[in-house]
C-alpha cells in the first residue's frame, strides 16, 4: 500500500478511538520522497530519532513546508543541543540534569523556548534512558526553574509486557501535574495507549513500510 493509504487506515483506527489524538509519523532512516508523499497527504507532525539525520532531511522540506512539525523522539547528546533546539519544535526526550542545564542555557542564546517532554523510564529497566516514575516530580520542578517549557510526557514500555499497566501509571502521573501532552504507543500498542489517555502516538512503519 502507498504511504497515504497507510496514512488513512491509521487515521481511521485513531478517529475510532479519539478525535483528541495527535499522530506522529516517525520518519526515521525514511526517504525524503517517502515523507513528502506523507506531508502531501496532509500528516503535519513527524517523529526524527537522530539531530544529523533531520538536519540533513528537513531542512529543505521546511522551506517547502513550513506547517511541518517535527518532533525529537530519540537520545539527545548534550553536544547536538544547539542544532536541536534550532531544528526541532518538540523534544519529547528530556532525560537527564545535565540535558535540561544545556537546553536552558542554549534556549536562552537562541532566543527560542522549544516546548519539551521528560521521558520517563515507566518500567525502570536499567538499560533504558529516562527519569525514574519517583524522581519526576522532581525533575519537572528543576526543569520549570531552568526556565524549560515543560508540556508533558513521554515513555516506551517495556518491550514484550502488556503495556497497559505502564500506560495507566503514565496517565496518572500527567494528572499530577496537569500537563497537556502525553506521548506513547508505537504500531504494536497505540490503540492501547489511546485507551490509556495517550494524546500522541508514535507510528512509523505502519506508515512508510520498512525502513530505507
Amino acid at each position: 500500500m502507498s504511504v497515504k493509504n497507510n496514512l488513512l487506515a491509521i487515521r481511521r483506527k485513531i478517529e475510532k478511538l479519539s478525535k483528541n489524538v495527535e499522530l506522529v509519523a516517525v520518519s526515521k532512516f525514511q526517504g525524503i520522497d517517502k515523507i513528502l508523499e506523507a506531508v502531501e497527504a496532509g500528516q503535519k507532525v513527524f517523529g526524527e530519532n537522530r539531530v544529523q539525520e533531520a538536519k540533513e532531511k528537513w531542512v529543505e522540506i521546511k522551506k517547502k513546508y513550513p506547517d511541518a512539525e517535527l518532533h525529537l523522539i530519540g537520545a539527545l547528546q548534550t553536544n547536538k543541543a544547539a542544532d536541536a533546539v534550532e531544528i526541532f519544535d518538540v523534544i519529547e526526550s528530556l532525560d537527564r540534569l545535565k540535558l535540561a542545564d544545556v537546553l536552558s542555557k542554549e534556549m536562552q542564546k537562541q532566543g527560542r523556548r522549544v516546548p519539551c517532554l521528560v521521558q520517563v523510564n515507566i518500567g525502570s529497566e536499567p538499560q533504558k534512558a529516562g527519569i525514574s516514575p519517583e524522581a519526576v516530580d522532581d525533575f519537572v520542578r528543576y526543569c520549570e526553574e531552568k526556565g524549560l517549557l515543560i508540556r508533558g510526557l513521554m515513555c516506551v514500555p517495556p518491550e514484550g509486557e502488556n503495556p497497559m499497566p505502564y500506560f495507566e501509571k503514565m496517565q496518572m502521573i500527567l494528572e499530577r501535574h496537569k500537563f497537556v501532552t502525553l506521548s506513547m504507543g508505537m504500531s504494536g500498542d497505540f490503540e492501547c495507549a489511546i485507551n490509556c489517555g495517550a494524546t500522541h502516538v508514535r507510528i512509523g512503519t505502519a506508515i512508510f513500510g520498512k525502513r530505507d
